[in-house]
């Protein structure tokens, strides 16, 4: 452990040199790039500057306990600080863990109502809501790009940015097939209906990920429909992106402005491109995508929110809590922590 510390404290220290050479100061992308990778460093080397703080201290109280008018207070310093040095050892454990490259990036999600028609929908409006709810308590802002509307309510079709610090490492869990049970208000025998939504959390591709080569990407301008006011269907603002090579489809009409909206189409074309990129390299990894919490599939059953019984269950992990009230008021907090401790838990086992 210690030799890696030393290796990350040199690696941090040289980055920190080269930012303050002229060359680097004038060339941007460089200047990205370092500052990228010595933020992926710093906990660590924090961490490893604290770690030989106590060690120093460590042995200032045990030079302290030889002097009888002092031992006794310096056994007890010692304690405390021999206990602080077990508990920093088992974070910096986690620290030094392989990390997502992914997971200090924003977030495209989206939700698809699946099974249960009307009510699928529905639901995937109500899982929406929920991400808004948690995105504010985290601090995080959220931009709709796509949505279409179900026609008893809900979304059969809602895609949004959410941006912050570390949204990725905290929602990545999210993506699969999310089951609700629950009485709908159009039943009237009062039975409980099983229905879908489909969740897809894609990190956000950036400049250095993935450069999007327009020459294969048609281009279609179209008049927008649905709602969205007044003007929303006297123009040809809306834009439909095909990527040829792969087929994949992006619509944006949320924008009044063609040039906003065919810049929306072309980050979410990017980002599910960049997602499918990282999609085949951890297929041909292999050992990598098997390991997950869950494969990120959409059919991948993930989760079951219980209305009666006010039940939500992580089926991957085996949590429950019983507060989905609370949950669907955003309150994701516990579920996630579960998720990440499972995470770490099965990477420090080497699984």
């Amino acid at each position: 452990m210690l030799e890696r510390l030393k290796k990350i404290e040199e690696k941090y220290l040289e980055l920190e040199h080269e930012l303050e050479q002229p060359e680097t100061i004038s060339n941007i992308k460089r200047t990205l790039e370092i500052t990228k990778e010595q933020a992926s460093l710093r906990e660590a080397y924090e961490a490893y500057q604290t770690y030989k703080k106590l060690l120093s201290d460590i042995n200032d109280a045990k030079e302290m306990v030889k002097d009888p008018e002092l031992a006794e207070m310096a056994r007890e310093e010692l304690n405390n600080l021999e206990e602080n040095k077990v508990k920093l050892e088992s974070e910096i454990e986690v620290m030094l863990l392989p990390k997502d490259p992914n997971d200090g990036k924003n977030v495209i999600v989206e939700i698809r109502g699946a099974a249960g028609g009307d009510e699928g929908n529905i639901f995937a409006g109500d899982l929406y809501r929920m991400y808004v709810k948690y995105a504010e308590n985290e601090g995080w802002k959220v931009e709709e790009l796509e949505s279409q509307e179900g026609a008893a309510g809900g979304y059969a079709l809602i895609s949004f940015m959410i941006k912050g610090e570390n949204v990725y490492s905290k929602l990545k869990y999210e993506s699969g097939a999310h089951r609700v049970q629950r009485v709908p208000e159009t039943e009237t025998q009062g039975r409980v209906h099983t229905s879908t939504a489909t969740v897809l959390v894609m990190p956000e591709a950036e400049e250095l990920d993935f450069e999007l080569d327009m020459s294969e990407v048609r281009v279609d301008i179209t008049r927008s429909s649905g709602c969205g006011g007044q003007g929303v269907n006297t123009t040809d603002s809306a834009v439909r992106l095909t990527h040829i090579p792969t087929g994949i489809v992006v619509y944006s009409q949320t924008e009044r402005s063609q040039i906003k909206n065919k810049e929306k189409a072309i980050k979410i074309l990017t980002t599910r491109l960049y997602d499918l990129k990282n999609q085949e390299r951890e297929n041909e990894l292999g050992a990598e995508r098997r390991s997950k919490i869950g494969t990120g599939d959409r059919s991948e059953k993930i989760r079951t929110y219980n209305y009666p019984q006010n039940r939500v269950t992580d089926h991957r992990i085996g949590f429950t809590i019983n507060a989905l009230d609370r949950v669907m008021e955003g309150e994701l907090d516990k579920i996630i922590e579960a998720l990440i401790a499972e995470d770490q838990a099965r990477k420090l086992r080497g699984e």
